[in-house]
């Protein structure tokens, strides 16, 4: 249980979880739609989640009453905190389950939790033993060797998405200041402003807002504002041209 092992634990049920998500989003809005935060293949609140049941859950295996209820709730406890916590950095909710029976401030819903405490259920009964199983065929060095390549992989999709994502928080708070500000109301002011503090606006990320559609649907005018600023810019380059 030394750390290559247990972070190739999380990266397979990070893939494992990025393969769900894609399978649910792409059934729901019929296309296949690259769900995740990160650009890389994986889930990360997955891989976190099966740690926890693993650690907390194997104890209870006698009784999969109680790991199915334990799993719905750590898991579900999870996934509002990651909501929560992102909100707080990024200045915007990645998804809300508000139109959903049984929410949670839109952070989590029933259904889901149930759906968490069958995949707990998967995880302590059959999961855990599958992935030991596959990795009892790699050696400590070749184990070494995997874990820490995926870790600096890691690291910088985490550094790359990060930055992406802050930048589009830092976006859509400067359109909601030109929105909101009186200035703007007026003709050629608003256009003006756009210029002087939207320096080098570059579009957002298409994968990101495909991956949580909530965030445009949330942020509609601020995304209007955006999608004009762009067209300005591009006419100005074609004239320069």
């Amino acid at each position: 249980m030394n750390f290559p092992y247990l972070f190739l634990v999380f990266m397979l049920y990070s893939f494992v979880g990025y393969l769900c998500e894609i399978v649910c989003s792409s059934i729901k809005q019929k296309k296949i739609v690259n769900r995740g935060f990160l650009c890389g293949p994986y889930c990360p609140i997955y891989g976190v989640g099966s740690l926890f049941i693993l650690f907390l859950l194997l104890r209870f295996k006698e009784d999969p009453v109680i790991v199915f209820v334990l799993g719905a709730i750590i898991t579900s406890a999870i996934e509002y905190v990651t909501s929560f916590v992102l909100e707080k950095i990024f200045h915007n909710k990645w998804w809300d389950y508000s139109d959903e029976k049984f929410n949670v401030h839109g952070r989590i819903f029933l259904f889901n939790s149930l759906l968490f405490g069958f995949g707990t259920l998967i995880i302590i009964y059959t999961g855990n033993d599958i992935i030991t199983k596959i990795l009892s065929y790699f050696s400590p060095l070749a184990m070494n060797i995997i874990a820490y390549s995926l870790l600096v992989v890691f690291i910088l999709d985490m550094i790359y998405s990060f930055i992406i994502a802050y930048n589009l928080r830092n976006r859509i708070i400067i359109c909601e200041e030109l929105k909101n500000e009186k200035l703007a109301k007026l003709p050629g002011m608003l256009e003006k402003i756009m210029k002087e503090r939207v320096v080098k606006f570059k579009t957002y990320p298409k994968r990101l807002l495909e991956a949580f559609p909530n965030l445009k649907n949330a942020n509609a005018k601020e995304f209007d504002i955006m999608k004009m600023v762009r067209d300005k810019m591009k006419k100005q380059k074609r004239k320069k041209k």
